[in-house]
């Protein structure tokens, strides 16, 4: 058991703040998943110049959008945005990949500790997934999500997922493990909303991700606990999600 005092789970008005950053936020990401000229966000980089040809060597390009991480009252909203090429890919290939769940752990270890549908009703998905994130101390969230796909056209997908539980484990993987009431969690990731866009173009597939979240606050005198977390998490956990996102297709059609 962690030895900081816990966070209750987010305050109205810290709830609040979320959703309306996160509105505006989707005003922004509907404009440009309705539109092949700005479905991806390449231009918005810093150093965009030469951007395209850091992805094509292989490299996954992760930033902040705005001036996040944004303090708001009893938290933090993280907003990062992420972009990689899996080379050789098709459309088809990559939207497989990420819609078996049942079959995705095993490719994202081991910040994923297991992952399964729970229901699908044509493009809409409930999953749940129980994740592991370690950085100074060690957490084990279980975690569900809504997810929607769209396509815009033959060559562009994207989808939304909403966290709608994030609990977490006490004493994982133990026969006394159980999940910590509301209230009594340590505020390590309170919501999640993640923004995924998906384009064939000749080399391959660019897969592109925008993740808006929500932590607790860092208390007085716990920075150095509280701080690398809250702080790095986001960032790492992106860069980590697309990274195996492209290594787990390559590997399932032969070309890893």
């Amino acid at each position: 058991m962690l030895s900081l005092c816990a966070a209750a789970q987010p305050e109205a008005e810290t709830a609040t703040a979320f959703d309306h950053y996160v509105q505006e936020a989707e005003a922004r990401i509907e404009r440009e998943q309705n539109s092949t000229e700005l479905f991806l966000a390449l231009p918005s980089f810093s150093g965009s110049s030469g951007l395209w040809e850091r992805v094509r060597r292989g490299e996954v390009v992760v930033e902040k959008r705005g001036s996040t991480p944004a303090s708001v009252p009893g938290g933090l909203i993280h907003d990062w945005l992420g972009v990689a090429l899996i080379p050789g890919a098709t459309l088809s290939q990559v939207i497989a990949f990420v819609q078996d769940y049942d079959h995705m752990a095993p490719h994202f270890q081991p910040e994923m500790i297991s992952s399964r549908l729970l229901s699908r009703s044509g493009d809409d998905f409930r999953i749940a997934m129980r994740l592991r994130k370690h950085k100074v101390v060690t957490v084990v969230l279980d975690t569900e999500y809504d997810v929607h796909y769209g396509q815009l056209d033959a060559a562009h997908v994207y989808s939304r997922s909403y966290s709608t539980r994030i609990a977490e484990i006490a004493n994982a993987g133990r026969a006394d493990e159980h999940a910590l009431a509301p209230g009594a969690d340590h505020g390590f990731l309170w919501r999640l909303n993640s923004y995924w866009r998906f384009e064939q173009i000749p080399e391959g597939v660019v897969v592109q991700c925008e993740a808006i979240s929500l932590t607790r606050g860092i208390p007085t005198g716990l920075g150095w606990l509280i701080g690398p977390f809250v702080h790095q998490i986001p960032r790492e956990s992106l860069q980590f999600t697309l990274s195996s996102t492209r290594r787990g297709v390559l590997e399932r059609v032969g070309q890893h």
